[in-house]
């Protein structure tokens, strides 16, 4: 992805998304009170890059209205569309309800369908049954495959 000059403020696209126009949150991963730090897609706190709705190829403009706050990772999976609405289904069907849970929640996906089983079924093979020791193994595992920016990279067979 090109480096790209765009010159509206973070700031501008929050006021104008947030208090302007006056979004529905609903299905976001992030409310008004965060979306200068945390990703509109995954909820992630991050750096935030301006994206464009329609890409700037595409005739997309550098402006509030054309643009959302995403993660480096989300921007880089964002579709590329003439219709803005395509954008904002995008982000809302990934939308998750808590904080800190978007890439876990990925995780698990791709675990299952990587090894065609959910990574509790495994658990349950190794004899793991008590449902607490359950939600410790996942806490303490599904973070260590997706800290520190590490991307998609999944698949840790314990």
């Amino acid at each position: 992805m090109a480096k790209q000059n765009i010159k509206t403020k973070k700031e501008d696209i929050v006021k104008y998304w947030f208090f302007e126009r006056l979004i529905d949150e609903c299905g976001l991963s992030v409310d008004a009170s965060d979306a200068l730090e945390r990703c509109w897609r995954c909820g992630c706190e991050h750096n935030l890059e301006r994206c464009h709705i329609v890409p700037e190829a595409l005739g997309g403009k550098d402006e509030p209205s054309n643009l959302v706050l995403l993660c480096h990772r989300c921007h880089i999976d964002n579709p590329n569309v003439m219709d803005s609405e395509i954008m904002w289904d995008w982000i809302r069907a990934y939308g998750v309800p808590f904080y800190g849970t978007f890439w876990g929640l990925i995780g698990l996906k791709e675990y299952e369908f990587i090894y065609h089983k959910s990574f509790v079924s495994d658990l349950i093979d190794l004899g793991i049954t008590d449902v607490k020791e359950m939600h410790r193994l996942i806490e303490l595992y599904i973070p260590q495959i997706i800290k520190d920016n590490i991307g998609h990279h999944y698949g840790l067979h314990i």
